[in-house]
């Protein structure tokens, strides 16, 4: 809208001419000068220029829009409210419905934990039939790690919606769906990035999976500044590509241990690392999210998966719907289960153990 020709608006016919005159084509031209720059440029009194401003500005403002009728046109525009069901009850009503469109969902976890074998159920479902409760469209599974297994999804698939994996050729189709790109450096996944644009808009895609985001920096455990990040173009384009094509981006990440010299960032902070000194013996005792918090703030979701004393667990961490939870699981031929859907609220301490540096 700034890029409107100042000769289609309905300026008077004198103020325009000057404006042409003057080279100053575009509402973007004038609207970038001030009104005293405007008056010396156009030789013409503060009033007029005020005026033309003024009209200038009411053409080119996009118009408002309540927040219900925002609302109302994602539920009408959305399928399945705006999210993608995990299949996973407790950890569906924590998310009002499931992963959301629109933003990025963080998988964060040490190698092991699951996350992969979330990233392939949440794959599955998307290509699912409407009918069936999924997305019925395509995915893109950017698979960094060499981690992807079509035999895996399969009988996950097999295993969770027999009726469907069982009808001759229905395996193939819904494997069909999946587009697997397996980059083997940064380089390759701009690339890949790059072609994504268009897939989102020719090939009906309705997720797109990343892992892991981690394994693509070489150093990714080292603490950089924040314009420093090797990952910042990407970051940028992730979220722009989440907001714009209104589908779930999930991306995986993984943890490093949590020097206490890292723990005091804050001065309320000093008391706990005080703490921390005295107790050799938990200097690393906490574990921090890799790719620090450029990257932390793109992500909207954040699912921490832990294994403690043989036991697993999927934590939500940081969710715009939900106080943190826990739900313990477990990971059978259709995936993840919960064993229970009531998530334990967890108890937030002065720094959360799980960090982003």
């Amino acid at each position: 809208m700034a890029n409107k020709l100042i000769s289609e608006m309905r300026l008077p016919k004198s103020i325009a001419n000057i404006f042409a005159a003057r080279n100053i084509t575009t509402a973007k031209d004038a609207l970038s000068l001030t009104e005293l720059e405007l008056m010396k440029l156009l030789d013409v009194e503060l009033s007029e220029v005020r005026s033309a401003l003024a009209l200038m500005s009411e053409i080119v403002c996009p118009p408002y829009q309540t927040a219900l009728l925002l609302m109302e046109q994602r539920a009408a525009t959305e399928h399945l409210g705006g999210h993608l069901p995990t299949r996973l009850k407790g950890l569906d009503a924590a998310l009002c419905g499931g992963v959301p469109f629109g933003v990025v969902t963080e998988l964060v976890g040490p190698p092991g934990t699951g996350k992969t074998q979330f990233c392939l159920k949440l794959s599955l479902l998307a290509a699912l039939p409407a009918h069936y409760g999924g997305l019925d469209g395509g995915v893109i599974y950017i698979d960094v790690e060499s981690t992807f297994s079509s035999r895996r999804m399969i009988e996950m698939g097999a295993s969770s919606f027999p009726e469907i994996f069982h009808s001759k050729g229905m395996a193939q189709e819904m494997a069909g769906r999946i587009l697997v790109l397996q980059p083997t450096s940064l380089s390759e996944f701009t690339e890949s990035l790059e072609k994504i644009k268009v897939s989102l808009l020719q090939n009906q895609v309705k997720l797109l999976v990343i892992d892991s985001m981690e394994a693509l920096v070489p150093g990714g455990h080292e603490q950089r500044a924040p314009g420093q990040h090797p990952l910042s173009w990407h970051i940028s384009l992730i979220t722009s590509l989440a907001e714009f094509s209104r589908i779930p981006i999930v991306v995986t990440n993984q943890v490093r241990p949590q020097s206490h010299d890292e723990s005091c960032l804050y001065p309320f902070q000093v008391q706990k690392m005080d703490r921390i000194l005295k107790d050799r013996t938990r200097y690393y005792s906490h574990i921090v999210a890799v790719l620090g918090f450029h990257w932390a703030h793109a992500v909207t979701i954040r699912l921490v998966l832990e294994a403690k004393s043989g036991q697993r667990f999927m934590n939500v961490e940081k969710s715009p719907t939900s106080p943190p939870l826990a739900f313990s699981f477990t990971i059978n031929p259709s995936g993840i289960s919960l064993l229970t859907d009531d998530g334990t609220e967890m108890v937030v301490p002065e720094t959360c153990n799980l960090s982003s540096r």
